[in-house]
């Protein structure tokens, strides 16, 4: 044997290496054709129900993102338990034991959602609502047991809890008191939370508390905010941004800043948010003029995006926003996948140079993931034109383009009618031409289109004399033809985008993750997220192309498209529950 011939030897050693090849190609293929929905770079569980981002921090340099989790099945269950995992980057997860589970009397009907507070002395403390005996909605803490421990697999609740009950004396609902935010120190060094409420007459409620110590609260005789006939305020966030640069401060700053407070209104289920100024001698917020803490506020996202939560990455300087995307298929085919919900990639956010606007933008840390790149300069997209992107994984990719308009005295005028951009989309989809538009991406594209994705622009004339503003810039993601299953929700999304198409290119960045499509317009002034469910548009069949069925021509002054890697996003088995409940760990604080 230790004589073979060495070129018979190289062949047989090449012959394995393609057998080896060819089986793992073969498996990846099979599993692909198996859960072609599962992503390769949002966050996910293995497998089961996830919802709301909970406490998400940075520790001891380790990123953590808690969130609301099933273990026994694909739908939510009363029986939920806050997941964890941890992570060096934001990009690739670990999981971890899930922090804590039903099991005191004030949460033995559910662990519900909460945040983190990080204290002076650098350790964490949790507050989350909880579903005691009675199926009240109380608010509880919990510590971790080992705080040299950076990844925090152990907690503990301790015996005092709840520490905040509704009852007759408070006038708060049972079933309408959750999702407290995370806390911030008043000049008076006292700590202050609010929790989402309303009242019976749909009085959307911020209740304000106040402590000395983080476990003994007393609620404040005025809440930080309110507004009538908006129903029940779930998963409130409010958090000071800078009014210059794009620096994230720590949630306690008393410096120049603004303050934002988002709402998820349940009875829309989207995420609301307005600007204004907090006033800290009376403990109230006041959104700044033209802003209402209503369905008229702006959306941090005008698609599928829901119960988000920020946090202050104090090593990068940054807040970062997370968002639970649910899903748009039925539930019978969770069920069969075994999975449901994801969350949006990370995103930066700050204040926009208006002080009128967030902005938003994927983390930097993505670009970790960017293989091949096609890039394209001044092309033109003709009149009706069509124009694919080639030599990336369409499935799973990160596109950037920038469109410049020519002739804008050809766009349509607006007609006065068109108020709800959801709904102008929704009439004039990608298939109705006008003047100066539709043109972007179309993403998720079967070989023979008959499955695609839009995500487009209009341009229209603005038909309000009293406005500033010349032009309209529309943003719609159409989903009408997104999927042959027509079980699907395949809701046409859309959005105002306040740009002068006149002096700027107009820019678009689109995050495509197999069943995911994160849109952003105009440098992430408008965010539109949608699920999408193709049978056809899968792995090595789907298409990326930039298009113009407008009138008129359209510049693309620069498109770059990169492949991503997957991430390695929680793909060991969830670790099992470890849980401590004594009040001994109430000695660090």
């Amino acid at each position: 044997m230790a004589k073979l011939n060495r070129s018979i030897v190289g062949l047989s050693l090449l012959l394995s290496l393609l057998l080896c090849d060819f089986i793992i190609d073969l498996e990846a293929s099979q599993q692909d054709l198996n859960q072609p929905y599962r992503t390769g770079y949002h966050f996910q569980p293995p497998r089961n129900w996830m919802n709301d981002p909970n406490g998400p921090m940075i520790y001891k340099g380790i990123y953590h993102l808690f969130y609301q989790y099933n273990p026994y099945g694909a739908v939510w269950d009363v029986r939920i338990v806050w997941g964890h995992s941890t992570s060096a980057d934001l990009v690739n997860w670990t999981p971890q034991p899930p922090a804590f589970n039903p099991s005191q009397p004030s949460d033995v009907n559910g662990c519900w959602s909460g945040s983190v507070t990080i204290l002076p002395d650098g350790k964490p403390v949790i507050l989350y609502t909880g579903i005691d005996q009675n199926k009240s909605q109380v608010q509880n803490i919990a510590v971790p047991v080992n705080v040299s421990d950076p990844y925090l697999r152990e907690w503990s609740k301790p015996t005092l809890n709840p520490l905040l009950a509704p009852n007759a004396v408070n006038g708060i609902d049972p079933d309408r008191f959750r999702d407290p935010t995370t806390a911030w120190l008043g000049r008076d060094g006292e700590w202050r939370v609010i929790v989402g409420s309303s009242t019976d007459d749909r009085r959307g409620l911020a209740i304000l508390y106040k402590s000395r110590d983080f476990f003994n609260w007393t609620q404040s005789t005025k809440p930080l905010h309110y507004e009538d006939l908006t129903g029940m305020w779930e998963c409130p966030d409010f958090f000071p941004v800078a009014i210059t640069g794009s620096e994230g401060v720590e949630t306690s700053s008393f410096g120049d800043v603004k303050h934002v407070l988002k709402v998820s209104l349940i009875e829309t289920l989207h995420d609301y948010y307005t600007i204004g100024t907090y006033d800290r001698e009376k403990d109230v917020y006041v959104p700044d003029l033209g802003f209402v803490q209503n369905e008229s506020a702006p959306r941090l996202d005008y698609g599928k995006y829901y119960a988000s939560k920020t946090f202050f990455d104090d090593v990068k300087k940054r807040r970062v926003l997370w968002g639970w995307v649910n899903e748009s298929s039925p539930a019978k085919d969770d069920i069969e996948k075994g999975w449901s919900g994801l969350q949006s990639f990370p995103r930066k956010i700050w204040l926009g140079e208006s002080g009128k606007e967030l902005l938003q933008w994927p983390i930097e840390e993505i670009e970790t993931l960017r293989g091949s790149q096609v890039s394209w300069h001044n092309k033109v997209l003709k009149a009706g034109s069509t124009l694919q992107v080639h030599g990336v994984t369409a499935a799973q990719a990160d596109v950037e383009v920038s469109f410049k308009v020519r002739n804008l005295e050809k766009a349509d005028v607006m007609k006065p009618s068109w108020t709800d951009p959801q709904k102008i989309c929704s009439q004039e989809d990608s298939s109705v031409k006008s003047g100066l538009g539709p043109f972007g991406l179309i993403v998720l594209a079967s070989n023979d289109m008959e499955e695609h994705t839009s995500v487009y622009f209009k341009i229209f004339k603005s038909n309000d004399t009293n406005k500033n503003t010349k032009y309209v810039v529309l943003m719609c993601t159409d989903q009408s033809r997104s999927s042959l299953n027509d079980e699907n929700d395949k809701t046409t999304f859309g959005a105002f985008l306040a740009i002068d198409p006149s002096n700027q290119a107009i820019s678009l960045r689109t995050l495509i993750d197999h069943s995911i499509v994160e849109n952003y317009g105009g440098g992430g002034k408008v965010c539109i997220t949608s699920r999408v469910y193709p049978k056809l548009a899968i792995g090595e069949n789907t298409n990326l192309f930039a298009f113009n069925r407008g009138t008129q021509s359209v510049d693309v002054l620069s498109l770059s498209a990169w492949s991503l890697k997957s991430a390695q996003i929680n793909d060991e088995s969830m670790s099992p529950f470890i849980e401590y409940e004594d009040s001994h760990s109430l000695n660090q604080f």
